[in-house]
């Protein structure tokens, strides 16, 4: 097999993505597309979208020109890095197909991501047989491109397993075909944020994100309303630095680390009054943000453009794929009539 490394990663594109997005995976994808170590796949994971959304498709279709120009708008960039569609990859349908043959129920009832999904979205005994599924859909997709490495956040490492062992059975049943993929983690830190409301995660179902799109005055208002310290009524109050979701956001966005510590100093003496470190991470955020957004509202001037490169980076994809799904048959032996 190749000793080149390979990428795989993407998003389901069920809206806009946020700085939650942004902090957890897409600033490492550009990190790892430009070191040129790399062969990089970027997914728009469409199927795993309707997989909990097959009765709302427009909002796939809408949220998968929002992700692209997102995407580009951060630097994600389509010479360097291919930026697939996965509805228009037959291939994984199929592989899918074959590696389910390998995975027990049982097994895919134990995947705690899986079953934390099923919880949070409220499913009970109607999931979905596609969501249920969709860890070997995974499975396919990384495999699909020989991935050596996937770039995640730390809560998806069961999924990564998953993976691996699908690997390992398939390959010791049919011979040394797939590749067994390492997960590429966030720096501790770096992986989540919380949601402007202190919640754990930020979300776009909760409704307490700031989006890559958003213009100068909707990222001010929604600073100003962050969550701080409940106990810090007074300016003179001394306040608590952990668990305050402003300087949650300065750790991971200031570069002044020595003015962020000297805010955290005064809150916490008393004599620092959170209006005054809400204006210090908005002027942070939009240093950050600003450039992101003029380039994403550049590539919104041409939407055909952006489907163009798409549609390239599909064919460019499939090609790859095409070439693991008939390594694939060959093994399994459905080669009938070639």
């Amino acid at each position: 097999m190749s000793d080149k490394k390979i990428i795989l990663t993407g998003d389901r594109p069920t809206g806009k993505l946020h700085i939650g997005h942004y902090v957890g995976s897409l600033k490492n994808r550009v990190k790892l597309q430009n070191s040129g170590e790399f062969e990089t796949f970027i997914m728009i994971a469409d199927m795993q979208a309707l997989t909990d959304n097959a009765r709302d498709p427009e909002k796939i279709r809408h949220s998968l020109l929002q992700v692209a120009l997102d995407y580009l708008a951060v630097g994600i960039d389509p010479a360097k890095s291919n930026i697939l569609v996965q509805s228009q990859i037959p291939a994984l349908t199929e592989l899918t197909e074959f590696y389910l043959n390998l995975v027990t129920v049982s097994r895919l009832e134990r995947n705690p991501t899986v079953k934390t999904e099923i919880k949070q979205k409220k499913f009970g005994q109607s999931v979905p047989a596609g969501f249920f599924t969709y860890p070997v859909s995974q499975a396919a997709d990384i495999t699909a491109f020989k991935a050596t490495t996937v770039p995640v956040g730390e809560d998806q490492e069961p999924m990564l397993e998953q993976t691996r062992e699908i690997v390992r059975s398939f390959n010791n049943i049919y011979g040394d075909i797939l590749v067994e993929p390492e997960g590429y983690f966030p720096e501790e830190g770096q992986g989540r944020i919380p949601g402007l409301d202190g919640n754990a995660k930020m979300s776009k179902s909760l409704d307490n994100a700031i989006y890559l799109s958003d213009d100068a005055d909707t990222i001010q208002k929604k600073v100003m309303s962050m969550y701080t310290d409940p106990t810090h009524i007074h300016v003179e109050d001394p306040g608590h630095i952990e668990g305050n979701t402003v300087f949650t956001y300065l750790d991971i966005f200031g570069d002044d680390t020595d003015k962020i510590a000297d805010l955290k100093a005064q809150y916490q003496h008393g004599g620092l009054g959170d209006v005054k470190i809400k204006r210090y991470l908005n002027d942070v955020l939009q240093a950050t943000l600003k450039p992101i957004r003029e380039r994403r509202e550049q590539f919104e001037q041409d939407p055909a453009g952006v489907y163009q490169i798409l549609k390239d980076g599909s064919a460019q994809a499939n090609v790859v794929a095409n070439q693991t799904l008939t390594e694939v048959r060959n093994a399994i032996g459905v080669n009938y009539f070639d």
